[in-house]
């Protein structure tokens, strides 16, 4: 898998990244009451923007594709973050963001529509890697080039049928399997290592022998060389250390932006601070 990740390429997708933390601020103010998932969406901005900049392979007029890459998002609350990514990468129009959590509107909370490049639907957390585990065999039994994405919250980590699968795809030598760890360290619950402590996470999941990167999950160029750094017949994990809310000086390492409305004021001050106009 070639993947750049030059300083120039990084600074493209940093970019890419800021248009779609605005996209998800124009999302969050859509919802209005509903709400919406600010925290968890804000933290892996840049992960989906190096995914669906650089590393994924797909044909935007051919979304069904047998050889696309997949993307599973486990934490699939994170439309905040995945919808602007799929304008970025051209499935859909900035103007139908506008449809989010509309009455009638095609883009909902937990939406499945792969011909827009929404392979999944899961509001129950823990099942996209089992599910990424059967694509990636399915690839693999028809010589398929196509590889598997799944992003997982480290929240959800204390579900023991993720550590099951984690122990499947390596008997399986699933080295066409990713797993990216989004780890913001809060759940709806709190303090992750005070719902369920998870370190030392790096240990235990190279122990499940994957091949394990660390890595700033704000970081393009740091993300550019973690999805370089595969093995062959291991899965791979990618742990992103990131923040919970990130941009956003009133919602950041706050639990209770895990799901919250947003104020037009808030909407506001959130635009500045991502242009860095007022940090």
């Amino acid at each position: 898998m070639t993947i750049d990740v030059s300083a120039k390429n990084a600074g493209r997708l940093a970019e890419m990244a800021q248009r779609m933390r605005l996209s998800a601020l124009d999302m969050a103010l859509q919802a209005g009451n509903y709400g919406s998932h600010v925290g968890g969406s804000l933290s892996c901005i840049e992960i989906l923007a190096v995914l669906y900049g650089e590393v994924l392979r797909y044909d935007i007029n051919h979304p069904l594709d047998e050889n696309r890459d997949r993307f599973l998002p486990s934490k699939n609350h994170c439309v905040l973050a995945h919808l602007p990514a799929l304008v970025e990468a051209g499935f859909l129009s900035r103007e139908e963001l506008l449809e989010f959590q509309k009455d009638g509107g095609r883009l909902t909370g937990y939406p499945r529509r792969p011909e827009i490049g929404l392979e999944y639907s899961g509001g129950s957390l823990g099942m996209a890697i089992s599910v990424g585990i059967g694509l990636a065999l399915a690839a693999r039994e028809q010589k398929r080039p196509s590889r598997i994405y799944v992003l997982l919250g480290d929240g959800e980590l204390n579900e023991g049928c993720i550590w099951e699968a984690f122990m499947a795809a390596a008997h399986y030598k699933l080295d066409n399997l990713t797993a990216i760890i989004d780890r913001n360290r809060l759940s709806y619950d709190g303090d992750t290592e005070e719902v369920m402590g998870l370190e030392d996470l790096e240990e235990k999941l190279a122990s499940f022998h994957w091949s394990v990167s660390h890595c700033d999950g704000h970081s393009s160029q740091e993300l550019l060389y973690a999805f370089q750094d595969t093995r062959v017949g291991l899965p791979h994990g990618i742990i992103a250390d990131t923040v919970k809310g990130k941009g956003l000086s009133f919602a950041e390492n706050r639990p209770e932006w895990h799901h919250h409305r947003l104020s037009r004021s808030e909407y506001e001050q959130g635009r500045k601070e991502i242009l860095g106009v007022d940090r």
